[in-house]
């Protein structure tokens, strides 16, 4: 074949890649569907998971055993955070669209049996289901938005799933109080209902991604099935001890340090185990082939900007938790505010966090690096929650919401930016693994900020409380919880030194707070910053995309990206 030939032949294949390159960037009804399938599973899920604690009150006086009112809340959350590095792996060999259907169809399943739930057992088991529903959901929409758009776009994307995230968790708690207290709580499940069939039948007509050829049992084989078995049990006894300790046994009982060392050690097993035997997977040649089957592929860690990410992830997951649960204490102790009254005063919170992560998609998006953004969030949840120190029972409300703003936007930032540095440097095969981890790694992290803070605040607390009050509750398990509503019925002066005990003793919780938006600020200076990619993986693009380049085709892109 003569040069002038191959030369033509060249620009013909190179013309025809642009083309497709720009079909492909045009987001037609297909993708804005796809999209919204995405947000409405999202939705779904975290406005579930926030409404529910509102509502408990009145679960427990219907069903009674409000000594395991504690699980209903724990279940979903031990489940959801076992089944996410699972639903990472499930998704590459079976695909996004029949591993998004499940979570959806056990979501709902889930919210059938809670709805329909005869005794606190059967609602903690019903939580159980609907956990590794809403666990699966929560990485997969990470997982789709990856697939659907390259990183050098997916900041206004991200933005979008934080603001439709903040927007469920704002008005979780008002759903949770009307319908427990003007409709029944059941409704609180059954309403998820007819969302589901909305979200599946958005996933199942719109999100038409292309799925991996196999056999059901050949697909199967290539589980890590041991991998998935040591995180997920170390994982749920971990959380297990943490949910234990201080509230139904002493930390230093043999309840709760027992499933605690027990699920570290399993942890530390599994990254051995994911070490020793799949160090060496690594993306096969060809980007339609899933040669590597690991649960964590040690790929995503052997460079610093994806490690220290994800570090920096697990980090904003302790702090950003910790505010939203306990500055509702705050006001519940210290102001004598209701429940209902305290999710109202902490609304800055939701509200702030919406904007911010916008305003952080569009810098991403203009710059097209994280870095600098990372560093302001973290300055700001730092100075924000420095401000939470110096709050007191007689703040007023500029202060108490003026200081919510700052810590909200620096949190609120930082959700939306630490996911940038974790794929920036990964190709695109490693997406769903890599979001997986990311989730896992927030979600982990939450538990671990809860009973982190919960230690310092029962710890300050029994040396700050007067010894009249603290008589009030024998044993001392939980103080800092069971001596909330007592505390309203208390009189002056005893009231007036109950509060300022609680909110020194919070600020001593806002302290520590500092620390580790301290070291986030200090991952931030580990980072490199390296080019967004501007692909996709063609393995799970919309089928319309895939469409529009032959198999030949497919291959030139491919070795083109090496």
């Amino acid at each position: 074949m003569s040069q002038a030939t191959l030369a033509s032949k060249s620009t013909s294949n190179l013309s025809t890649l642009d083309d497709a390159k720009k079909t492909s960037s045009r987001k037609g009804l297909a993708f804005w569907m796809a999209f919204l399938a995405v947000l409405v599973s999202l939705f779904l899920s975290v406005l579930d998971l926030c409404a529910v604690p509102t509502a408990l009150p009145t679960i427990v006086a219907d069903l009674g055993g409000g000594d395991r009112y504690v699980w209903v809340g724990s279940a979903y959350t031990l489940s959801s955070t076992a089944v996410v590095l699972l639903c990472g792996r499930m998704a590459d060999i079976f695909g996004r669209r029949p591993v998004m259907l499940t979570a959806i169809a056990t979501f709902a399943l889930g919210s059938a049996l809670a709805g329909a739930a005869q005794s606190m057992n059967m609602l903690v088991a019903a939580r159980v289901v609907q956990g590794l529903g809403g666990g699966c959901i929560y990485a997969m929409t990470q997982i789709v938005t990856s697939d659907l758009v390259p990183l050098s776009e997916r900041a206004a994307y991200q933005s979008a799933l934080v603001m439709v995230y903040a927007l469920a968790a704002g008005i979780g708690p008002f759903v949770g109080a009307v319908l427990s207290e003007k409709a029944s709580w059941r409704w609180l499940f059954y309403i998820n209902l007819p969302v589901t069939g909305l979200a599946f039948a958005l996933v199942a007509i719109f999100l038409r991604v292309n799925t991996p050829g196999g056999a059901i049992m050949m697909k199967l084989s290539r589980m890590d099935w041991t991998g998935n078995a040591l995180i997920a049990t170390g994982s749920t006894l971990t959380l297990i001890g943490l949910i234990w300790g201080g509230v139904h046994y002493p930390w230093d009982s043999a309840h709760v340090l027992g499933p605690l060392i027990s699920g570290v050690v399993l942890i530390v097993a599994f990254f051995v185990y994911e070490f020793l035997f799949f160090r060496q997977s690594t993306p096969g040649e060809k980007t339609d082939d899933i040669t590597f089957t690991a649960t964590l592929p040690f790929d995503l860690l052997n460079n610093r900007t994806s490690l220290f990410a994800f570090v920096a992830t697990f980090l904003h997951g302790i702090a950003s938790v910790v505010v939203i649960y306990y500055l509702p204490m705050f006001f519940q102790a210290c102001m004598g505010a209701s429940a209902i009254r305290s999710s109202v005063e902490t609304l800055p919170i939701a509200v702030v966090m919406t904007p911010f992560a916008m305003f952080c998609g569009i810098i991403i998006k203009v710059t097209q690096k994280y870095r600098p953004i990372n560093y302001l969030g973290w300055i700001l949840a730092i100075v924000g929650f420095g401000l939470l120190t110096l709050l007191r029972p007689d703040s007023p409300t500029a202060k108490w919401a003026g200081f919510q703003f700052i810590t909200a936007a620096g949190t609120g930032i930082i959700y939306a930016s630490t996911l940038f540095p974790v794929l920036a440097p990964l190709p695109v095969a490693r997406n769903a693994a890599a979001v997986a981890f990311f989730a896992f790694c927030r979600s982990f992290a939450q538990t671990w900020g809860i009973a982190m803070a919960g230690v310092i605040l029962q710890n300050r607390l029994s040396s700050t409380l007067p010894a009249a009050f603290i008589l009030l509750f024998p044993g001392g398990v939980d103080i800092a919880f069971a001596a909330v509503p007592a505390i309203r019925t208390l009189d002056e002066p005893l009231r007036g030194q109950v509060q300022a005990a609680f909110a020194d003793s919070l600020a001593v919780v806002w302290k520590a707070m500092i620390g580790v938006c301290g070291a986030g600020f200090l991952t931030v200076l580990l980072l490199k910053e390296v080019p967004m990619t501007t692909h996709m993986d063609e393995r799970f693009a919309l089928e319309e995309a895939g469409k529009s380049l032959t198999d030949e085709e497919k291959g030139q892109t491919t070795v083109a990206r090496r």
